[in-house]
């Protein structure tokens, strides 16, 4: 049977070395196809919990689920499979400025063995999705701190992530092309299915989304707009994917955003 909760955390807490602790006894479920906001002052600890989310900390206590599997005690190449299935957009943007914008997006493809012939397709079209196709030879350094964040977002919906991962995604981004990324954000939740945890500080994206919100605040986590995730696997059914996963991702996702494109 599938696993219907993508993301558990049981009395988990998390701190740096001599520091008191960022997030105290956090407990929730989160099910496969939800979209949650991620909200909260800054330092009030969202992004530390995408990092215990995407394994890049371990927490000081507690348990974590990804996919219906403990993740406390699983080794380096454990925690890299299963990093496969999923994706991250940091606020930082963490490209890499000795490869090319086309290379940098490139770069989990290759990771994961890619034949170049679909590696060149699959780019080029991420690339003219976000409307950066003319800067694939660019060195990202070159570019706006709004285009490298699009180089950021469009590396990590190449893999076709099952769990997605955003912080603050939009900040650094006009009205016009927050817009079109967040249609894109809907659409990949939407259609295939994939669990998205967006950061944000933008009251308007959520009154306008109305996606349900965590809210991390002394400590700890509290939800928002949806039952109580932490008795059980949240259940927004109105924001969550039910349906088939369409086989031809790329081709779907692209018709869908084109369709967004052209309404502007």
């Amino acid at each position: 049977m599938e696993e219907k909760t993508a993301i558990s955390f049981a009395n988990v807490a998390a701190k740096y070395d001599g520091t008191p602790e960022i997030l105290t006894d956090v407990s929730f479920n989160i099910s496969n196809g939800a979209f949650y906001f991620l909200s909260g002052v800054s330092g009030a600890g969202k992004t530390t919990l995408l990092r215990l989310i995407y394994q890049l900390r371990k927490p000081s206590r507690g348990q974590i689920k990804l996919f219906g599997r403990v993740t406390n005690d699983m080794t380096r190449d454990e925690i890299n499979q299963l990093r496969q299935k999923m994706a991250i957009v940091f606020q930082e943007y963490s490209l890499l400025s000795h490869l090319s914008v086309f290379d940098n997006v490139a770069l989990p493809l290759r990771v994961r063995g890619v034949s170049e012939d679909k590696i060149k397709k699959l780019v080029s079209k991420v690339l003219d999705w976000v409307g950066l196709g003319k800067y694939a030879d660019a060195n990202p350094k070159t570019l706006a701190g709004g285009q490298q964040q699009r180089v950021s977002v469009a590396r990590a919906i190449i893999v076709q992530p099952s769990i997605l991962l955003a912080d603050e995604p939009t900040g650094n981004l006009d009205d016009e092309n927050a817009k079109r990324l967040m249609e894109l954000f809907v659409q990949m939740n939407k259609m295939f299915g994939t669990t998205i945890i967006l950061a944000t500080h933008s009251r308007d994206l959520m009154e306008t989304y109305k996606f349900p919100v965590i809210r991390v605040e002394n400590h700890r986590v509290t939800f928002t707009g949806t039952s109580n995730p932490t008795t059980g696997a949240d259940t927004e059914s109105k924001k969550m994917w039910k349906g088939p996963r369409p086989t031809n991702y790329f081709s779907e996702l692209s018709k869908q955003f084109d369709d967004i494109g052209n309404a502007q």
